[in-house]
């Protein structure tokens, strides 16, 4: 079954991790939630309806469960892909049929094997069968419009050669430009080229040592500025953001496994779940010596990039101010895209910023793209101090590059509006709201919050994950498609990220040739039974607690 991102326990497992670290150990655990009506002076986190309780705005998100028949028709398209695939491999092995994939040296035969037996069966048989819908070339800016450069494959997606010809002007509804600034020209290019030919392409050295330079100064300054709080501090990588900070913050020199940590994974977005796992993390404490955790720090992120849905901020924000925890929220996609000002999740539900401990998000969304910038952005001046000489992304990575540090100033002033223009009052809520509507009202299933600009639609069976790619592109239509493992298995999907330069013809005719190709691959699964989340109620049977 799927998870309920917002906050119905429908599903054993969650699509993207929410976690709870306790005391440098990651406490993760499964949510569960309930149309609860507590009063909140009992002290009781409860779950509100979307007008009232925790809540200052309506909250409306839902996912429709997959018809009986589509489920069933799902695990049988992939039972006879894994049926056909063994017999493939049958004949790889007797040399009947050319093995294209690379195989392991003698001498390597005793290595720890990189990917699981079932991952290496599923690229060899079914990822290459779509491989082609994935990796394309592009030779322009990826803004609203994008040329793709054509290639063909002569050995069933395992190589591909060029054509030498140009898809040209392909809306692009994959890219994560929901402010609409990737463009080739602009302020934010020229102010990039002139610091370019002022301080050249990028220090080789870390802030600690020489590498720190006034434009890294004035980039954090402004960020801080920009999300009221404290302090602020920018890194070059998204990844060494998270998975560098993270242990520095819970005392332990690799964050997950590798720290000797327990891991448990809460339903997506399921707050009694959360509890549950606070609580137990209280009572039980550590699991050999019963020690109390000396601090327990709650992951969560803004928007999940993968189902469309928000976290639900205030709920969490409650259960940790209830139970004494610390708040890290990833904003990667929600800076600068939801929010009155573009200011995240905190400023769309109207929240205190200094309710969040540490705020992490990328600067990827809201400006041009050049390279993947991100930051963690923290209250307290202290803490940042704390991970300028703990963090090993800090202390051991080369600084930002002073042209992508203005660029990206330049962007965060035109969203303030600092520069005396409006380009940053690009408004597309209106285009997120009126794209899932019309997708509904064709009969598609779709996934999220309303006011989320990532809108996935649902495909589920893997033929059709190839298929919606390339007839979309035939019709100059750039989708992104979605399958396992970055989904669950049965949960293909094509995800739509909606951006401030889509204007209403480029939409009118993504969803006209969406609507069609929809008809073609009867891809029209709705049965209009979506449920608000927060209003589901909860099933105890459903709970269910996994040990890593």
């Amino acid at each position: 079954m799927r998870p309920d991102p917002g906050g119905c326990c429908c599903s054993r497992r969650p699509v993207r991790a929410n976690s709870c670290v306790a005391n440098g150990e990651v406490r993760n655990g499964y949510v569960r939630s309930s149309a609860a009506a507590a009063a909140a002076a009992a002290g009781q986190v409860h779950h509100v309806t979307q007008n009232g309780g925790l809540y200052k705005r309506p909250f409306n998100e839902g996912f429709e469960e997959t018809p009986m028949l589509v489920a069933v028709l799902t695990y049988v398209g992939y039972g006879v892909l894994t049926l056909f695939g063994y017999l493939r491999d049958f004949l790889r092995h007797w040399r009947i049929e050319k093995c294209h994939h690379a195989t392991e040296r003698e001498e390597q035969k005793d290595f720890v094997s990189l990917y699981q037996d079932f991952e290496n069966f599923y690229t060899r048989n079914l990822y290459m069968r779509i491989r082609d819908n994935w990796n394309r070339p592009i030779c322009s800016v990826p803004g609203a419009r994008v040329d793709i450069m054509e290639r063909q494959s002569h050995d069933y997606n395992w190589s591909f050669k060029y054509t030498g010809n140009v898809i040209k002007d392909v809306i692009n509804m994959g890219s994560y430009n929901y402010l609409g600034f990737a463009r080739n020209s602009g302020p934010c290019q020229e102010a990039a080229a002139k610091v370019l030919e002022e301080y050249g392409v990028g220090v080789c050295s870390t802030r600690q040592e020489i590498g720190n330079l006034d434009k890294h100064e004035e980039l954090e300054k402004l960020v801080a500025s920009f999300l009221g709080v404290e302090a602020a501090m920018a890194y070059g990588m998204g990844f060494a953001t998270n998975s560098m900070n993270i242990p520095a913050l819970v005392s332990k020199v690799r964050f997950s496994r590798l720290s000797g940590a327990t891991i448990r994974v809460f339903k997506h977005n399921n707050m009694q779940s959360l509890e549950k796992l606070l609580k137990d993390a209280i009572v039980y404490g550590q699991p050999r010596t019963r020690r109390p955790w000396k601090k327990i720090l709650i992951l969560v992120e803004g928007i999940y990039s993968m189902e469309g849905s928000i976290v639900r901020l205030p709920e969490v924000i409650a259960l940790k101010k209830k139970y004494k925890a610390y708040l890290y929220l990833d904003e990667a996609h929600s800076i600068g895209a939801l929010g009155p000002t573009g200011r995240g999740v905190v400023d769309y539900f109207g929240l205190d910023p200094e309710d969040v401990d540490i705020m992490m998000g990328t600067f990827t969304k809201m400006r041009p793209p050049t390279a993947s910038n991100n930051l963690p952005l923290c209250r307290p001046q202290a803490l940042i101090d704390y991970l300028r000489t703990h963090s090993h992304s800090a202390v051991y990575a080369a600084s930002l590059s002073p042209p992508v540090a203005e660029q990206i100033i330049t962007a965060m002033k035109c969203i303030m509006g600092q520069d005396g223009t409006t380009l940053g009052k690009a408004c597309f809520p209106w285009k997120v709201s009126w794209t899932q509507r019309r997708l509904k009202s064709m009969g598609f299933i779709i996934y999220g919050n309303e006011d989320s600009p990532v809108v996935p639609l649902m495909l589920y069976m893997p033929a059709k994950i190839g298929a919606f790619g390339r007839e979309m592109l035939k019709r100059n239509i750039g989708v992104v498609v979605v399958g396992f493992p970055a989904t669950p298995i049965i949960e293909s999907r094509a995800r739509f990220c909606l951006s401030a330069a889509h204007t209403r013809e480029m939409l009118d005719t993504a969803l006209k040739e969406i609507g069609e190709v929809g008809d073609l691959l009867h891809l029209k699964y709705s049965r209009r039974r979506s449920v608000p989340l927060l209003d589901r109620p909860f099933d105890e049977m459903t709970y269910e607690e996994t040990e890593d």
